[in-house]
């Protein structure tokens, strides 16, 4: 079994800030919490919107996200406990399970739906959208699903689990790589009084997202349901996080684009006048 210890971490980033989010809702009326929005979006480059979405009240989530276009990014969604189907105007269909994920490229256009595929219980999981660099916007669109027990995962010191959804950690290759946005998504299952050593490049963007329990970097506590931007101090050489009790969190790092980001809505392109022609190409039936 993999050691934690084999991570070391001689100066962990801080914390630079600390996002509670907000309510609203998406789709046919999905009620989320938005964790990154627009006004985040240059600071979390490549990163472009994070949604967390939970409840076991059926009405929260029912209507789902009928068909709707997207156009210039990718997008990750991770569910935690529910089941989610997929289906879009390119041919591909998925069924999401808890556990898995869904990896779609929006590329130069598609029109796809996601609805719950159960009528109660309980729903939880997150979507993020990760930019496109700008010659790859127009790239044909593609999907891939992920079930959990594909996921790798690893079982840490002391009882807790590492999953690696995308990128690489302790010797696991995740179970998507992409190039030039680099992301690295990490589920960790951190028991109380234990930490997690992630090393990390200085000049990657990084944020935590604590979703059960707290936890704590460099004395900084990070309460349930609050998302930590981690500094970019060139003397850091990762995160270390440390469980206050038995906690959960997400780890998301990527390379920055350092392009200009334009969005309308469902696209996200580099100039107004690319916008304008993503709608126009909609509105004509060209995705």
């Amino acid at each position: 079994m993999p050691n934690i210890a084999n991570h070391t971490v001689n100066h962990s980033r801080n914390v630079e800030r600390l996002i509670a989010g907000h309510a609203t809702s998406d789709g046919a009326g999905v009620k989320l919490t938005r964790l990154i929005d627009q006004s985040l979006q240059q600071r979390l480059d490549p990163f472009l919107m994070l949604d967390a979405f939970g409840s076991d009240e059926a009405h929260d989530y029912i209507a789902g996200f009928p068909n709707h276009p997207h156009r210039g990014f990718e997008t990750l969604t991770y569910l935690l406990a529910g089941r989610m189907r997929h289906g879009d105007n390119a041919g591909h269909g998925g069924l999401l399970e808890a556990g898995g994920i869904q990896w779609m490229t929006a590329g130069r256009g598609i029109i796809h739906s996601e609805m719950p595929e159960q009528k109660d219980g309980l729903l939880e999981g997150f979507q993020l959208w990760i930019n496109l660099p700008a010659k790859d916007k127009m790239q044909a669109p593609g999907y891939r699903d992920v079930q959990n027990d594909d996921i790798p995962e690893v079982p840490l010191p002391n009882g807790g689990k590492l999953r690696v959804i995308a990128g690489h950690s302790m010797g696991l290759e995740g179970a998507i790589q992409r190039p030039v946005t680099e992301p690295l998504f990490l589920d960790l299952h951190v028991p109380a009084g234990a930490a997690f050593s992630q090393p990390l490049a200085a000049n990657l963007t990084a944020f935590v997202y604590v979703y059960r329990g707290e936890m704590t970097i460099n004395n900084r506590d990070i309460a349930v349901q609050q998302l930590a931007i981690l500094d970019n101090h060139p003397s850091s050489d990762g995160v270390v996080l440390h469980a206050k009790q038995s906690s959960r969190a997400v780890l998301v790092t990527g390379r920055p684009l350092g392009e200009p980001v334009v969005q309308h809505g469902p696209f996200v392109m580099n100039t107004e006048e690319e916008i304008r022609q993503a709608i126009a190409d909609y509105q004509a039936g060209r995705f």
